[in-house]
Protein backbone atom coordinates (compact mmCIF):
# COMPACT_ATOMS: atom_id res chain seq x y z
CA UNK A 1 0.00 0.00 0.00
CA UNK A 2 0.71 3.96 -0.79
CA UNK A 3 2.50 5.31 2.37
CA UNK A 4 0.80 9.62 1.89
CA UNK A 5 3.10 11.89 2.93
CA UNK A 6 2.16 15.94 2.96
CA UNK A 7 4.52 18.70 1.79
CA UNK A 8 5.64 20.26 5.17
CA UNK A 9 5.29 23.61 6.26
CA UNK A 10 8.52 23.21 7.98
CA UNK A 11 11.59 21.04 7.47
CA UNK A 12 11.45 21.19 3.70
CA UNK A 13 14.81 20.35 3.04
CA UNK A 14 14.71 16.79 4.92
CA UNK A 15 10.88 16.04 3.50
CA UNK A 16 12.65 16.94 -0.52
CA UNK A 17 15.88 14.76 0.17
CA UNK A 18 13.43 11.93 1.72
CA UNK A 19 11.22 11.50 -1.15
CA UNK A 20 15.11 11.57 -3.18
CA UNK A 21 16.23 8.47 -1.41
CA UNK A 22 12.87 7.03 -2.32
CA UNK A 23 13.11 8.03 -6.23
CA UNK A 24 16.55 7.05 -6.64
CA UNK A 25 15.98 3.51 -4.80
CA UNK A 26 13.36 3.29 -7.66
CA UNK A 27 10.16 3.67 -6.25
CA UNK A 28 7.17 5.05 -7.95
CA UNK A 29 6.29 8.23 -6.58
CA UNK A 30 2.94 10.36 -7.50
CA UNK A 31 3.21 13.86 -7.15
CA UNK A 32 0.91 17.21 -7.64
CA UNK A 33 1.73 18.96 -10.74
CA UNK A 34 0.24 21.96 -12.30
CA UNK A 35 -2.56 20.46 -13.84
CA UNK A 36 -3.08 16.89 -12.29
CA UNK A 37 -1.23 14.20 -10.60
CA UNK A 38 1.37 12.29 -12.13
CA UNK A 39 3.29 9.30 -11.89
CA UNK A 40 7.12 10.40 -11.16
CA UNK A 41 10.50 7.62 -11.14
CA UNK A 42 13.97 8.19 -11.76
CA UNK A 43 13.72 8.00 -15.88
CA UNK A 44 17.51 7.12 -16.18
CA UNK A 45 16.34 3.72 -14.06
CA UNK A 46 15.32 1.01 -16.60
CA UNK A 47 14.02 -1.18 -13.95
CA UNK A 48 11.64 1.94 -12.51
CA UNK A 49 10.76 2.81 -16.00
CA UNK A 50 9.62 -0.82 -16.45
CA UNK A 51 7.25 -0.45 -13.35
CA UNK A 52 5.96 2.60 -14.57
CA UNK A 53 4.60 1.38 -17.35
CA UNK A 54 3.40 -1.67 -16.05
CA UNK A 55 1.53 0.08 -13.52
CA UNK A 56 -0.08 2.52 -16.76
CA UNK A 57 -0.74 -0.18 -18.52
CA UNK A 58 0.73 2.02 -21.45
CA UNK A 59 0.68 0.32 -24.44
CA UNK A 60 4.60 -0.18 -26.10
CA UNK A 61 5.27 2.67 -28.56
CA UNK A 62 4.51 5.65 -26.77
CA UNK A 63 7.69 7.67 -25.26
CA UNK A 64 7.50 9.04 -21.28
CA UNK A 65 7.36 12.68 -20.58
CA UNK A 66 9.66 14.20 -18.16
CA UNK A 67 10.12 17.26 -16.15
CA UNK A 68 12.78 19.60 -14.69
CA UNK A 69 13.23 22.10 -11.88
CA UNK A 70 15.46 23.86 -14.04
CA UNK A 71 17.10 24.35 -17.38
CA UNK A 72 20.43 23.05 -15.93
CA UNK A 73 18.69 19.14 -15.57
CA UNK A 74 18.80 19.17 -19.76
CA UNK A 75 22.18 18.38 -20.20
CA UNK A 76 22.34 14.58 -19.28
CA UNK A 77 18.57 14.06 -21.19
CA UNK A 78 19.30 15.61 -24.37
CA UNK A 79 22.06 15.44 -26.92
CA UNK A 80 21.50 19.45 -27.87
CA UNK A 81 19.40 22.09 -27.68
CA UNK A 82 18.49 24.24 -31.28
CA UNK A 83 18.39 27.94 -31.04
CA UNK A 84 14.69 28.02 -31.96
CA UNK A 85 13.84 26.11 -28.33
CA UNK A 86 15.92 28.08 -26.69
CA UNK A 87 14.14 30.93 -28.19
CA UNK A 88 10.71 29.06 -26.40
CA UNK A 89 12.27 28.31 -23.59
CA UNK A 90 12.79 31.88 -22.82
CA UNK A 91 9.39 32.71 -23.66
CA UNK A 92 7.53 30.09 -22.18
CA UNK A 93 9.56 28.58 -19.13
CA UNK A 94 9.06 27.39 -16.45
CA UNK A 95 5.30 26.96 -18.06
CA UNK A 96 2.64 24.27 -20.29
CA UNK A 97 4.95 23.74 -22.90
CA UNK A 98 6.29 20.67 -23.48
CA UNK A 99 9.65 20.43 -26.09
CA UNK A 100 10.55 17.21 -27.86
CA UNK A 101 14.33 17.37 -28.27
CA UNK A 102 16.98 14.99 -29.23
CA UNK A 103 17.14 12.21 -26.57
CA UNK A 104 20.62 11.25 -25.03
CA UNK A 105 22.01 8.00 -25.43
CA UNK A 106 21.59 7.96 -21.51
CA UNK A 107 17.97 7.12 -21.44
CA UNK A 108 16.29 4.14 -21.59
CA UNK A 109 14.26 3.05 -24.65
CA UNK A 110 11.38 2.58 -22.33
CA UNK A 111 11.21 6.22 -22.20
CA UNK A 112 12.46 7.32 -25.80
CA UNK A 113 9.50 4.47 -27.03
CA UNK A 114 12.64 4.11 -29.93
CA UNK A 115 11.94 7.59 -31.39
CA UNK A 116 15.39 8.80 -30.05
CA UNK A 117 13.58 11.78 -28.95
CA UNK A 118 12.36 12.60 -26.00
CA UNK A 119 9.46 15.45 -24.54
CA UNK A 120 10.41 17.84 -21.35
CA UNK A 121 8.54 20.65 -19.54
CA UNK A 122 10.08 23.01 -16.92
CA UNK A 123 7.38 22.27 -14.46
CA UNK A 124 5.70 26.00 -13.27
CA UNK A 125 4.67 24.55 -9.95
CA UNK A 126 6.91 25.42 -7.76
CA UNK A 127 6.75 22.98 -4.81
CA UNK A 128 7.35 20.29 -7.60
CA UNK A 129 9.86 22.50 -9.42
CA UNK A 130 11.60 22.29 -5.69
CA UNK A 131 11.10 18.69 -4.94
CA UNK A 132 12.91 18.34 -8.77
CA UNK A 133 15.84 20.14 -7.84
CA UNK A 134 16.63 17.56 -4.97
CA UNK A 135 15.45 14.49 -7.22
CA UNK A 136 16.55 15.13 -10.52
CA UNK A 137 14.49 14.55 -13.46
CA UNK A 138 11.16 12.80 -13.12
CA UNK A 139 8.69 11.13 -15.24
CA UNK A 140 5.81 13.21 -15.44
CA UNK A 141 3.29 10.85 -17.14
CA UNK A 142 -0.46 11.34 -15.57
CA UNK A 143 -1.53 9.16 -12.28
CA UNK A 144 -3.75 7.05 -13.92
CA UNK A 145 -4.20 3.77 -15.98
CA UNK A 146 -4.33 4.16 -19.73
CA UNK A 147 -7.66 5.16 -21.18
CA UNK A 148 -8.63 6.22 -17.87
CA UNK A 149 -9.10 10.50 -17.05
CA UNK A 150 -6.39 11.63 -14.85
CA UNK A 151 -6.86 12.53 -11.14
CA UNK A 152 -6.66 15.89 -9.08
CA UNK A 153 -6.37 14.42 -5.59
CA UNK A 154 -4.40 12.30 -4.01
CA UNK A 155 -7.49 10.76 -2.24
CA UNK A 156 -8.47 9.58 -6.15
CA UNK A 157 -4.92 8.28 -6.91
CA UNK A 158 -4.86 6.27 -3.35
CA UNK A 159 -8.23 4.48 -4.81
CA UNK A 160 -7.13 4.13 -7.71
CA UNK A 161 -3.64 3.62 -7.77
CA UNK A 162 -2.82 2.93 -4.05
CA UNK A 163 -1.88 -0.67 -4.42
CA UNK A 164 1.02 -0.62 -6.83
CA UNK A 165 2.58 3.02 -6.02
CA UNK A 166 5.11 3.37 -3.29
CA UNK A 167 4.59 7.04 -2.22
CA UNK A 168 1.54 9.76 -2.87
CA UNK A 169 2.76 13.20 -2.38
CA UNK A 170 -0.72 15.18 -1.02
CA UNK A 171 -0.60 18.78 -2.46
CA UNK A 172 -4.08 19.10 -2.13
CA UNK A 173 -6.13 19.57 -5.42
CA UNK A 174 -4.38 20.60 -8.91
CA UNK A 175 -6.35 22.76 -11.05
CA UNK A 176 -6.92 20.36 -13.66
CA UNK A 177 -7.00 21.95 -17.16
CA UNK A 178 -5.51 21.91 -20.52
CA UNK A 179 -2.69 19.48 -21.26
CA UNK A 180 0.17 20.90 -22.55
CA UNK A 181 1.19 22.03 -25.40
CA UNK A 182 3.73 19.77 -27.50
CA UNK A 183 6.22 21.32 -30.22
CA UNK A 184 9.02 18.78 -31.58
CA UNK A 185 12.05 21.54 -32.24
CA UNK A 186 14.18 18.73 -33.52
CA UNK A 187 13.80 19.49 -37.49
CA UNK A 188 12.65 23.12 -37.35
CA UNK A 189 9.25 23.78 -35.39
CA UNK A 190 5.83 21.47 -35.57
CA UNK A 191 3.12 21.70 -33.19
CA UNK A 192 2.31 17.61 -31.95
CA UNK A 193 -0.40 18.79 -29.02
CA UNK A 194 -1.85 22.33 -28.85
CA UNK A 195 -2.75 23.14 -25.15
CA UNK A 196 -2.89 26.43 -23.33
CA UNK A 197 -0.51 27.91 -25.65
CA UNK A 198 -2.22 28.11 -28.82
CA UNK A 199 -0.76 28.10 -31.99
CA UNK A 200 -1.16 31.98 -32.71
CA UNK A 201 1.18 32.32 -29.50
CA UNK A 202 3.92 30.93 -30.81
CA UNK A 203 3.70 32.27 -34.23
CA UNK A 204 3.98 35.63 -32.70
CA UNK A 205 7.34 34.48 -30.48
CA UNK A 206 8.66 32.92 -33.19
CA UNK A 207 8.41 34.92 -36.00
CA UNK A 208 9.54 37.66 -33.88
CA UNK A 209 13.30 35.86 -33.44
CA UNK A 210 13.16 35.13 -37.47
CA UNK A 211 11.74 31.35 -36.69
CA UNK A 212 8.44 30.02 -38.51
CA UNK A 213 6.57 26.79 -37.30
CA UNK A 214 5.92 24.18 -40.17
CA UNK A 215 2.30 24.07 -40.94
Amino acid sequence: MAVIESYPSAAPHAFFAGIARKVQSGEVIAVPTETYYGLAVNPFDAAAVGRLLAIKGRPDGKPILILIGDQGQLQDLVTAVPPVARVLMAAYWPGPLTLVLSASAKLPAFVTAGTGTVGIRHTSCGALAELLRHTGPLTGTSANRSGEPPVQTAAAVERTLGTVVDVIVDGGTTPGGLASTVVDVCDGVRIIREGPIDRQMLQRTLEARGFHLKS
